[in-house]
């Protein structure tokens, strides 16, 4: 396939793909005319190594996720996949601490993660990670494009609410704590201006 068609499955710029290109990350060919040829991995062949990513937002969802993890087992499974490893994580969608998604990221045994649904792996920067793993010859396969749950979703939303107010109340300790400080000096400098007197 051209250049300018793999960059566009794969999502990124042709800029971007030429780059991997010069240095040595895609196989391909360049025609005599100065088309670039991209030899696509056959990925029905099995060759595929894949990682497992199966993420809940809290643990009251901790059944879900045991059957999303099988359920992607079983899809990797009919494709003819080699299943390098399963991470099951609990957390929030937005947030990107999360230990065992960077532990996956980290790892390069494997050319594939497989997700169920694109919010699985990140609310946000999705993309991102989509770009990040492109440069490393690896890949991400949604298998449901579908919207998921409500409940999820709200959840993710508490917990940024909750994050923000966890900020403001600190910024609020802080300032009371300033002020308190400011107090303390003001009496002080009182005290010390009438025994000075």
């Amino acid at each position: 396939m051209k250049l300018s068609d793999y960059a566009k499955k794969k999502g990124i710029s042709y800029d971007t793909a030429w780059r991997m290109w010069n240095r040595g990350q895609l196989q391909g060919e360049r025609l005599p005319t100065g088309t670039i040829i991209i030899f696509e991995d056959d990925r029905s062949c099995g060759e595929n190594k894949v990682a497992i990513y199966a993420r809940v937002s809290s643990s009251e969802n901790q059944s879900n996720l045991e059957t999303q993890a099988k359920r992607l087992e079983a899809y990797c499974i009919a494709k003819g996949y080699q299943i390098v490893r399963v991470v099951k994580e609990v957390g929030s969608g937005v947030n990107d601490h999360r230990k065992l998604l960077l532990k996956l990221l980290e790892q390069t045994d494997y050319n594939l993660i497989v997700i169920e649904h694109k919010d699985r792996l990140s609310r946000v920067g999705f993309n991102y990670l989509k770009v990040l793993l492109t440069q490393t010859n690896r890949d991400i396969e949604v298998v449901n494009l579908a919207e998921e749950r409500k409940d999820d979703l709200m959840q993710d939303f508490l917990s940024i609410i909750t994050s923000f107010c966890a900020r403001l109340y600190s910024l609020r300790q802080r300032n009371r704590k300033i002020e308190c400080l400011i107090k303390c000096l003001e009496e002080n400098d009182e005290i010390s201006s009438k025994t000075s007197n």
